[in-house]
């Protein structure tokens, strides 16, 4: 085996091993150890040097050839694609807070542009001032720059846009711009958006469960009035809606309190995370069988309640961050709903 190619293994490492050969082959890429149009040691070679499985390297060459980093050339082997993997374009991705569907967004869309692109993250926690003041130093120094925009007003409500926001972004070239999970229609110019309807999208999700919602006597939704990081207000509109069209005794609080006066047959559709812990906890210690004296459904899915088997309500937080990966790549100016999906689990 080439000299170029010498990848590198560490059997007590916990990342899987063809993970480690993708990541050694493009670090030696990007740090120009090895050149574009250089050949690729062929699957039994790098299986028999590296004592691995032929199934391991397969799996490694066929994540790197999913994204254009080595091609097969037929009767000759694997190269290293002729594409030019310096870094292409500075992208500037600003979110309003660090949770972890958040987080999801970011890491979908940086593992998407791979090595196409460099990404810096700024966090500006929901704050006007704070979205304003990174936004206005950025302008000029990116290629793209894609948005987040969620605010909270000095009464901790949420507000999607201010007037200061606005002018804001209409400094930026639309066609560098990709608008993330909330969008307004009156921005001016040819950009990117990947949106939730927030109204639609709860009403959409909830109607889907109402057989299992019909089982239980009341449903209540724990929206947080006052937040650092508010929600939209139109998660309560189409829940609200919802539950007056299929005439559901229903109720709205502001969290979930301690010594909650817990009946069975009531159902709770949860949106802080803290919210659902301090439910499950307290249906727990009442010795309340969950899914059946008491029903869950919480608002953004994430691995803990997949692993929990909670019910959740979610967009799909990793085709946000792939659909805005690809608009930059292929400089798309498209506006797009994202999916929104309804997953039933033990907890209904």
């Amino acid at each position: 085996m080439s000299q170029l190619f010498e990848i590198q293994i560490n059997e007590n490492s916990r990342i899987p091993k063809y993970k480690q050969i993708v990541d050694s082959i493009i670090g030696d890429l990007s740090t120009g150890k090895i050149r574009v149009g250089e050949k690729v040691p062929s699957i039994n070679e790098l299986s028999e040097t590296c004592y691995l499985s032929r199934d391991t390297v397969e799996k490694a060459y066929k994540y790197l050839k999913e994204r254009n980093i080595i091609v097969a050339v037929r009767g000759k082997g694997y190269y290293t694609s002729k594409a030019d993997h310096t870094l292409k374009a500075n992208i500037f991705f600003l979110v309003n807070k660090p949770s972890t569907y958040k987080m999801e967004i970011y890491n979908s869309f940086v593992d998407t542009v791979g090595l196409h692109a460099n990404v810096d993250m700024f966090i500006y926690h929901c704050d006007e001032t704070l979205f304003i003041n990174s936004l206005e130093k950025s302008i000029g120094l990116y290629d793209y720059y894609v948005i987040m925009p969620h605010f909270r007003d000095a009464n901790y409500n949420h507000v999607s846009y201010t007037p200061q926001v606005l002018k804001t972004l209409e400094q930026i070239p639309k066609d560098k711009l990709v608008m993330l999970d909330n969008t307004k229609p009156g921005i001016a110019g040819n950009y990117g958006a990947i949106y939730q309807d927030f109204k639609t999208d709860i009403y959409d999700a909830l109607k889907e469960g109402l057989p299992k919602i019909k089982n239980y006597d009341k449903i209540i939704l724990v929206y947080p009035n006052k937040s650092a990081n508010p929600y939209p207000r139109r998660i309560v509109h189409g829940f609200q809606q919802f539950c007056r069209e299929f005439d559901l005794d229903f109720e709205i609080l502001d969290e979930i309190y301690e010594d909650m006066e817990l009946l069975r047959k009531d159902v709770y559709v949860t949106i802080q995370e803290r919210d659902l812990v301090n439910l499950v906890r307290q249906v727990r210690s009442k010795g309340l069988t969950l899914g059946t004296d008491i029903g869950i459904i919480s608002y953004n899915e994430t691995p803990l309640k997949e692993l929990l088997g909670i019910t959740v309500i979610s967009t799909d937080f990793k085709a946000m961050g792939e659909t805005a990966a690809y608009m930059v790549l292929k400089n798309k100016k498209e506006r797009v709903k994202n999916v929104f999906k309804y997953i039933e689990r033990n907890s209904l």
